[in-house]
């Protein structure tokens, strides 16, 4: 039996045990502990007749107060949902030429067509929207613009494409192959004069010639592009395909021309108005100059 007795210094029954000399106490447990314990066995039973708690086959008892994580997801699922569909709506009723006239619209608008970007555009454009020369991506970050860079112009651009087969409004360029019109010494010579547009060489009139005959109807006397024809612009440090010599060398030989697919029937309406909105925000949008500040006046809506 256990020995028990009362320590004198402390006045605490020992429950007994002793080990080396040195005696257990009974120490009771403080009165707060105690308090705190009963009180969370309280709040526990209260709990369980609250809320679900006991597991059954198929759900969880329900609870006084039915409330469930489920339902309350569904609900903020049901707030988010409808908040979507009321921005949908506005961006909808919105004429994209007007979208910037309403800063939090339009903050909305790119946040939207960047979750869509994400999904339908990085596989080409790549996730920081910066294209590939090598497959000749355009980089949308900058501000060369092959047809335009105003919100009605990339939306366009979207919804019908580049060179889509059988689509009668695609926006559609060509550039002829070279390959075997200039020997090799008018090659180069063309070359350098296409990179002394940019600064990048020095010009020769073999060159200068050439490129009037050959080039210039499309990509203009000082290499500034022409968007009507969707030529690029060469005067400037921003290369579709590349600037090095080969590059340019191959590009005039044999012209590689990218496709990009319509948008149209792929995304409903208010994606691709997103869509434009996030591309044109990316840093080289430009303003859509024929809206006037008067709301009554009438856009036009041509491309």
């Amino acid at each position: 039996m256990a020995n028990k007795r009362i320590d004198e210094p402390t006045g605490t029954e020992t429950v007994g045990h002793e080990w080396d000399g040195i005696e257990e106490l009974n120490t009771p447990l403080p009165r707060w502990w105690l308090w705190t314990f009963y009180l969370t066995i309280i709040f526990s039973i209260g709990y369980v007749i609250a809320y679900p708690a006991w597991p059954m086959i198929d759900r969880a008892t329900v609870g006084v107060l039915e409330w469930s994580s489920r339902g309350e997801l569904a609900k903020e699922m049901s707030a988010a949902d409808q908040a979507r569909a009321s921005v949908r709506e506005q961006l909808a009723r919105t004429p994209i030429e007007r979208l910037p006239e309403d800063s939090g619209l339009m903050q909305q608008a790119v946040a939207g067509g960047a979750a869509a970007f994400r999904v339908n555009c990085v596989q080409c454009h790549g996730s920081g929207a910066a294209g590939s020369q090598d497959l000749g991506y355009p980089n949308l970050n900058d501000d060369d613009w092959l047809w335009g860079g105003d919100l009605r112009a990339i939306e366009y651009t979207l919804v019908h494409g580049i060179r889509e087969s059988d689509h009668p409004e695609t926006r559609f360029s060509v550039m002829p192959p070279y390959e075997g019109v200039f020997d090799s010494a008018q090659l180069d010579s063309l070359v350098d004069h296409v990179l002394s547009l940019s600064g990048n060489a020095e010009t020769n009139a073999v060159g200068t010639q050439l490129y009037a005959d050959n080039c210039a109807a499309c990509h203009g006397p000082a290499g500034s592009g022409n968007r009507e024809l969707g030529a690029p612009t060469l005067n400037d440090a921003i290369w579709l395909r590349g600037s090095s010599r080969e590059a340019i060398r191959r590009q005039i030989l044999q012209p590689r021309m990218g496709m990009m697919p319509k948008w149209e029937g792929r995304l409903d309406p208010v994606t691709i108005k997103m869509l434009a909105a996030y591309v044109h925000s990316l840093g080289g949008g430009e303003d859509f100059i024929e809206v006037a500040e008067d709301p009554e006046v009438e856009v036009d809506e041509q491309p």
